[in-house]
């Protein structure tokens, strides 16, 4: 019998270009006769590194070539890839795959099921979830050949918690369904299928080997299928595998202690693996292979684009197993050297993504020279895909962007969500105004349309639904103006393209498939063909279609509520990657699609702990126990992952690392990968202070002038001759308030869909004792009723209904007792809400009043109603908050209707808490000026002489407008922004 040839296995050590080298070696060995090449095959691990190698072959070839077959073994349709070497000898084909959304949605279903029978009802949008999480699991026990009868095998229960007890309970369920429901689709899961396929693929490969030569090439795959196809193409007489950066100069002690580990004889248990360590999933593939690590020579070929020796010896030590850290202390200078490697250190995300930016634009002042992003991080990839437009740079996203954040994902997860929450007016102005909706001639009528009827739904919430807005509209307290009159006119056309999904959504729970339909419609209705354009269109096209082709397979009946959260889970995992086509010296990548690749220059961005490396995402089915009883990778093994993929960036020539001290929320905590390098460099750890600069000095205005205090004096003719009450304090406090309101004409908008503010809370007050007054002639037993009736319109916010209306009821019925005493005593209510004004100075003084009473003898009572605190006395005495007094001014001059004589009384009706209870009566006045107050019958006098002074300065003489002229008295903030006050508030006397 012959003897087994040795197996032919080597790695390219991690500073030298994977794929350049690679190419390298294989032109050189087979690239001497015509056709050779064309007749190989190189098996590698993703599309991506698919794309690598034939760009190296490019660049080696300098001409015309015929590529070997390169095939993507992650991809699930590796039948496809690898050709006729998977043509079926006899009658036994593979099945097909369950396609994946099916698969999602079936999953969903015996989910959804199981946990229904047990009496816990769950949402669809959880379900989805938890099938993605489930189906993961049964793919990790599918590639490592795990049979889930080996589950029942186990005794665990005891040490397991009650929820772990349960997870698992209903994990085994699905276990025994899932084959039934398999089978009756005839087809089987996408990677058993892989792994089926793959494992023929040895089978014909050990009794009839391809023709040509087979190469695998960082292949990092440990499962046990892919392990027997490297042993299988290592012991090929043409065949040879190729490792990238394994690392054969390890101690050997180093090696062992990565595990796996054989389990102690006495306890049954394994010393625990070293899984987050760079080597260990090469170290489980050798081991699988049958291969031991001295039989790995390295690669004798190498390229130009390669970093030095030293680089790749730096990088081992930095990545050794933290029991070998010690010996860093005794290594040579020249074993610690990161020379081409530099650190760069921000103060923001937005910050790191401007640095990156500019290194990689300042590669493209070198021609030929190149640059790739190397990060986990989306956001700071998109940061920077950003900050090289401002170049007019365009970098392609290897990983491409989520759907859920592009314009198709946004306008469905918008509509979900409006329809959802029966159109509420934030949900529906998002949706209307999506940049989508009517994208083209008649986008400006459209807009014209949307934003009118912004303004209108400014304030608290209208009643849900369509019709709520319908009678929000129509509401006769409701804004009038220019803004209500278009969109009354143009609400019917937005209105109808809502109708289909609102009935569909007001039906209750129906199948998924329906609500898919009714989106895809009124999705259609809205944005037109738009919404179906460029590359992040076809995938929504796709997707939906998907969606509702599958959804029959999911769960049954479906909550209306449930569809936008099922919508953003799967839009989540829908990556759009854009035509290629951008600069093609620039890259910016993932980890994933980063394997195999090299740059001149290679920026490993985000290295924060819990980024780079990521936190593992917990199993939400198997418990850590279980899955290590069942020899399930553990969930650290990502880190290894991790390692390894920093450790091969790395070993580029020139190299940059870059982190941010904090993110969106906190202080960021250095990635293990930056402290290694840090600590193992010592004083030799090179920063890039210069780059850090930049990434300051780019957006720096330089010096600059700050703003003065405003203080604009329009001619006479401009200024308004025309004053209410309320605004007299804010054009004493605050001249160029009141002039950007009165004088510009800007007028602060309230928030949409806003909490009930004071002013609310107010008019609602004003209008129940209006109406008490009116239709109950002031009946103490009406009063309440009123109240109640107010409370329980569905208008009036929930919050308020909770909290205010018990304060509420008890302060009413504190007016209602107050108003009978009084009554009692000879005092009469006159009149309420009425308004008029007077001429002052050259100036129509304006006012409405709550109430004005007639007093026993004969005098007027003028009431303003707060709900909150009453004005103080003091600020009373100093000229402002003086509207009672300006009121009884405008009451004795006989400008108010059918309301005549001398105003002696002058009182704030508060219904904020006093002592025990709500309401109390405060008075800035009293006939002798007791406690510090003014006279009563001075005062009128004094307000007409406040008014009257202000009138002559600001509004009929030359005063400028003066911003925050009286701080004190000028709280509010609506036009601070406007007059730049932080740039001069604190620097003027």
């Amino acid at each position: 019998m012959a003897e087994a040839r040795k197996p032919r296995v080597y790695t390219i050590p991690a500073h030298r270009a994977f794929a350049d080298s690679l190419v390298a070696g294989l032109m050189k060995r087979y690239g001497d006769e015509p056709g050779r090449i064309a007749r190989g095959i190189i098996l590698l691990p993703n599309n991506r590194s698919v794309r690598a190698i034939t760009e190296a072959f490019v660049r080696a070839s300098g001409g015309g070539l015929l590529l070997p077959r390169m095939v993507a073994l992650g991809d699930p349709d590796i039948g496809e890839g690898v050709g006729a070497a998977l043509d079926p000898v006899g009658d036994d084909p593979v099945p097909p795959a369950v396609p994946p959304m099916r698969r999602r949605m079936m999953l969903a279903r015996l989910i959804a099921e199981e946990r229904a029978r047990r009496g816990a009802e769950i949402d669809a949008g959880e379900a989805v979830r938890l099938a993605g999480e489930l189906a993961r699991t049964l793919d990790q026990m599918r590639l490592e050949e795990i049979e889930p009868e080996r589950l029942r095998e186990l005794d665990l229960t005891p040490e397991l918690s009650e929820h772990w007890q349960r997870s698992l309970e209903l994990f085994e369920v699905i276990l025994d369904r899932w084959p039934d429901e398999l089978a009756r689709l005839g087809m089987i899961d996408p990677v058993d299928r892989r792994s089926r396929l793959i494992s023929r693929l040895s089978e014909r490969w050990a009794v009839e080997p391809p023709a040509g030569f087979v190469c695998a090439a960082g292949v990092t795959d440990s499962s046990p299928c892919v392990s027997r196809l490297m042993r299988c193409v290592a012991s090929m007489r043409d065949g040879t595998v190729v490792f990238a950066g394994l690392a054969t100069a390890m101690p050997d002690e180093e090696w062992d202690s990565l595990g796996p580990h054989e389990p102690d004889p006495d306890t049954g248990r394994a010393r625990r693996s070293i899984e987050t360590h760079p080597q260990f999933g090469l170290k489980v593939l050798l081991d699988r292979m049958g291969v031991n690590r001295a039989e790995v020579a390295t690669w004798p070929y190498g390229s130009d684009h390669d970093a030095s020796a030293a680089r790749g010896k730096a990088i081992q030590n930095a990545l050794a197993p933290a029991e070998a850290t010690g010996a860093w202390s005794a290594l040579r200078p020249e074993e610690r050297r990161l020379a081409g490697v530099r650190a760069a250190e921000f103060p923001t995300p937005a910050a790191e993504a401007q640095g990156i930016a500019l290194a990689m634009r300042e590669v493209l002042e070198t021609p030929g020279r190149t640059a790739a992003l190397v990060t986990p991080d989306r956001k700071l990839a998109r940061r920077v895909g950003a900050h090289l437009k401002r170049w007019g740079v365009e970098a392609d996203d290897s990983a491409g962007r989520p759907l859920a954040i592009l314009p198709p994902g946004t306008f469905l997860l918008a509509l979900a969500d409006a329809a959802a929450q029966r159109f509420p007016p934030l949900s529906l102005l998002t949706l209307l105004k999506h940049p989508l909706v009517k994208s083209g001639e008649g986008r400006g009528e459209w807009l014209r349309g949307a934003r009118a009827l912004d303004q209108v739904l400014r304030g608290p919430r209208p009643a849900p639904g369509l019709e709520g807005i319908d009678g929000h509209l129509q509401d006769p307290l409701a804004p009038d103006g220019k803004a209500r009159a278009i969109a009354m006119d143009w609400w019917p056309t937005a209105r109808t393209c809502l109708e289909p999904v609102a009935r569909t959504y007001g039906d209750g729970p129906q199948p998924l498939g329906a609500f898919v339909a009714c989106l895809r419609e009124a999705a259609q209705a809205l944005c037109g063909e738009a919404i179906w354009a460029r590359p992040e269109g076809r995938c929504a096209a796709e997707f939906l279609a998907d969606l509702e082709r599958e959804s029959g397979h999911g769960p049954r009946l479906i909550d209306p509520q449930g569809v936008a959260p099922l919508l953003r889970t799967l839009l989540d995992e829908q990556a759009v990657r854009p035509p290629f086509g951008g600069h093609p010296r620039l890259a910016i990548y993932g980890q994933i699609e980063a394997r195999l690749q090299s740059a001149d220059l290679m920026i490993l961005g985000g290295l924060n702990e819990g980024v780079w490396p990521g936190i593992p995402a917990p199993d939400p089915w198997l418990a850590p126990r279980i899955r290590q009883e069942l020899g399930l990778p553990g969930l650290e093994r990502r880190v290894g992952l991790a390692a390894h993929d920093f450790g091969q960036a790395l070993g580029a020539p020139q190299a940059l690392i870059t982190r941010a001290r904090r993110d969106e929320s906190a202080p960021t905590l250095a990635s293990r990968f930056w402290l290694r390098l840090e600590a193992l460099a010592g004083e030799r750890f090179e920063r890039a202070y210069d780059l850090e600069g930049w990434a300051e000095a780019i957006d720096d205005p330089g010096d600059f002038k700050p703003a003065d205090r405003p203080a604009p004096s329009p001619p006479a003719d401009l200024r308004p001759d025309r004053i209410s009450v309320t605004e007299v304090d804010r054009l004493k406090a605050d001249p160029y308030a009141f002039y950007a309101r009165r004088v510009l004409g800007l007028n602060p908008l309230e928030p949409v869909d806003a909490d009930p503010s004071a002013r609310w809370r107010g008019t609602a007050v004003h209008l129940i004792l209006e109406q008490w007054f009116r239709h109950d002639r002031a009946d103490p037993a009406k009063l309440p009723e009123r109240a109640r009736a107010l409370m329980e319109d569905e208008l009036t916010h929930p919050m308020i209904r909770a909290l205010w209306s018990p304060r509420l009821m008890e302060a009413v019925e504190w007016i209602a007792s107050t108003v009978a005493e009084a009554a009692a005593e000879g005092r009469r209510i006159l009149s309420v809400e009425g308004s008029g004004g007077t001429e002052i100075a050259g100036v129509t003084l304006t006012g409405r009043y709550d109430r004005i009473d007639r007093l026993p003898d004969g005098s007027l009572g003028v009431i303003d109603y707060k709900t909150g605190q009453a004005p103080s006395t003091a600020a009373v005495k100093e000229g402002f908050s003086m509207q009672l007094g300006m009121l009884g001014v405008i009451a004795e001059r006989g400008g108010f209707p059918n309301v005549e004589g001398r105003a002696k009384a002058f009182e704030y009706w508060s219904l904020a808490k006093f002592k025990e209870g709500f309401g109390r009566v405060v008075s800035p006045v009293h006939p002798s000026g007791e406690r510090d107050r003014i006279v009563t019958d001075e005062f009128t006098t004094r307000a007409a002489a406040q008014f009257v002074e202000a009138a002559r300065k600001w509004l009929t003489g030359e005063e400028p407008f003066t911003a925050k002229l009286v701080p004190e008295y000028a709280p509010y903030a609506e036009y601070d922004q406007l007059m730049r006050r932080d740039e001069w508030y604190g620097r003027v006397e």
